[in-house]
């Protein structure tokens, strides 16, 4: 049995949602690269009307949000993370105009929008620096970056010994003899956060961009805003390093959560529950929670979660350590499987087959768990790193640090329809190359097949919105054969979760096989989606290797398949 999708009969609970203020708990959010989403006018970028004319497919993907990356004035030497201006569109994605028509679309979708913010550091085309470098040293221009002396008797060494995350020095040396600071790219130099004009003029772009109707904004490098006093040498002896990216041990200074709660403080004025999402590479969960107190942030990226290996235990631990942190802080924990910076995780998992068998399974793991969850685009097709792209299209920067680092193969743009690239992704070509073996994978074919990728997810967030059971909570671990996670949620009685006179439950079981062996579980009720083919054993259920279910219980039972 695959993909036995749960029935019209299903009770659903618009109203629950509706009633609920507090939406991004439970938000599915999907993330837009808009450079890789769509692209309207034939120039192979994607673009702001590119997205726009795509949102029925986010509709009937079920998805709460869309979340955009930049799409700012940039000469895209980070490919927009690279802000000049923050107030305005770069021509290639479009015009402030398109902006404005997207979010209104997108709300009267029923979609809300969440846009990028980066706020460590700008471009250096930004009118900010350019004023900065004609100022020259010890001027006010400067005081808004962090400019220093160099070491050494002619001062041509850099002021410490801090790399960037992209290889090499975090410094570059000016001209005039003076040095600046970039913990990204040389063209990417970071603010000083100590200087009050700073926080005055992100203060004011927020308002530029919550004004304008969006709901929120991910804030890029959220844990690297603040720097260490005195921008001590730090002798890289205890670095941590989180699928090839290392974290530096002057990133997460405690000073970063001040700005956040300022930054909390303007959200909470504007109506329609605004939020935040830190982007924050924090060493532990621990460490990651501070960042979604009550006072801070709304949400922050669970990349402890992304990173964790395809097995049980870790798996576990993870999920409990994070729902333990927060909450701790009365946070919603939040659960990702990819993203533009990462290689797409059917490639992590094994690849093939292998990857995409283990990538429907890790679907429905990811949307039963209690919290927030995000899509990356293309994952609902099932796409794969492309690896083997021509060495002329490589651009990214983080490929200087480490060939095998470049993030390009999870930026190939989406395959849309027709039997050849670029898959109508617009009416020219692609910035990025797209395998000729997608055409099995484009939103066309893949919306015909019952058993495709994309209809498994369009399934799963369908039952999610349903199902009164699953979002935000909690839920409880069920014992299982090795190798498996199994664990039920239930539905509060207020959500149409029973019923307080007759005592009767409503629960949704999620089995994962995560071994390498096939299983037999206990059937947990009717079974309303599974990630691949199972069927019953007598009295269980055969699980295989790398396959999800779930299930559902209505009765008065303890919620281990017992009425």
């Amino acid at each position: 049995m695959t993909q036995n999708i749960v029935d019209d009969t299903m009770s659903a609970t618009e109203a629950r949602r509706a009633a609920t203020a507090r939406w991004w708990r439970d938000a599915v959010i999907y993330q837009v690269y808009v450079r890789s989403f769509a692209d309207s006018d034939g120039d192979g970028i994607g673009d702001l009307a590119g997205v726009r004319a795509r949102l029925p497919h986010l509709v009937e993907l079920g998805v709460d949000a869309v979340w955009l990356t930049p799409f700012y004035t940039s000469p895209m030497a980070d490919f927009g993370y690279d802000v000049a201006d923050y107030r305005d569109v770069d021509p290639i994605f479009g015009s402030l105009e398109d902006a404005r028509a997207l979010v209104r679309e997108a709300h009267e979708r029923g979609l809300r929008v969440i846009v990028d913010v980066v706020p460590n550091h700008t471009s250096d085309r930004h009118a900010w620096f350019q004023a900065a470098l004609a100022a020259g040293p010890g001027s006010p221009e400067r005081a808004r970056y962090i400019f220093r002396d160099g070491r050494g008797e002619d001062g041509s060494l850099p002021p410490n010994d801090w790399e960037s995350v992209f290889g090499g020095p975090a410094w570059t040396r000016l001209p005039c003899g003076q040095w600046y600071l970039h913990l990204f790219a040389p063209e990417q130099p970071d603010l000083d956060w100590r200087n009050p004009e700073v926080h005055a003029e992100f203060e004011d772009v927020l308002r530029f961009w919550l004004d304008l109707g969006v709901d929120g904004f991910r804030v890029d490098v959220a844990h690297g805003m603040v720097k260490a006093d005195g921008l001590p040498d730090v002798g890289f002896a205890d670095q941590v390093t989180m699928l090839g990216r290392t974290l530096l041990p002057y990133f997460d200074q405690d000073g970063v959560h001040e700005i956040h709660r300022s930054w909390r403080r303007l959200l909470d004025s504007y109506e329609g529950d605004r939020i935040a999402v830190a982007e924050a590479w924090a060493p532990t969960p621990e460490r990651l929670a501070l960042y979604v107190r009550s006072d801070e942030m709304h949400q922050a990226f669970n990349f402890h979660y992304l990173t964790v290996d395809w097995d049980a235990r870790a798996k576990r631990e993870v999920i409990e350590e994070s729902l333990r942190t927060s909450a701790q802080v009365g946070a919603p924990t939040t659960w990702v499987l990819s993203n533009h910076d990462v290689k797409r995780h059917v490639t992590r998992y094994g690849d093939g087959e292998v990857g995409v068998r283990r990538a429907r399974a890790a679907a429905l793991l990811m949307l039963a768990l209690p919290g927030s969850a995000y899509i990356y685009q293309g994952e609902e097709l099932g796409l794969a790193e492309v690896q083997d792209l021509p060495e002329e299209f490589l651009m990214d920067p983080q490929r200087a640090r480490d060939p095998e680092s470049g993030r390009d193969g999870c930026r190939v743009p989406l395959p849309w329809s027709g039997d050849a690239p670029p898959f109508g992704f617009g009416p020219g070509g692609s910035w990025l190359p797209m395998p000729p073996h997608w055409a099995g994978l484009t939103v066309e074919r893949q919306a015909g097949d019952p058993e495709s990728m994309l209809s498994l997810y369009r399934a799963a967030l369908r039952i999610r919105r349903e199902h009164p059971a699953l979002g935000d909570g909690t839920l409880r671990w069920l014992v299982g054969p090795p190798g498996t996670l199994i664990f039920s949620r239930e539905a509060p009685p207020a959500a149409g979760g029973g019923d307080g006179a007759t005592g009767e439950r409503r629960l949704l079981t999620c089995a994962v096989n995560l071994g390498d062996r096939t299983v037999r579980v206990p059937p947990y009720g009717r079974a309303l989606l599974a990630s691949g083919p199972i069927r019953p054993d007598g009295e269980c259920v055969v699980l295989p290797p790398d396959t999800a279910v779930w299930c559902e219980v209505i009765g008065t039972g303890d919620g281990d398949g017992n009425r």
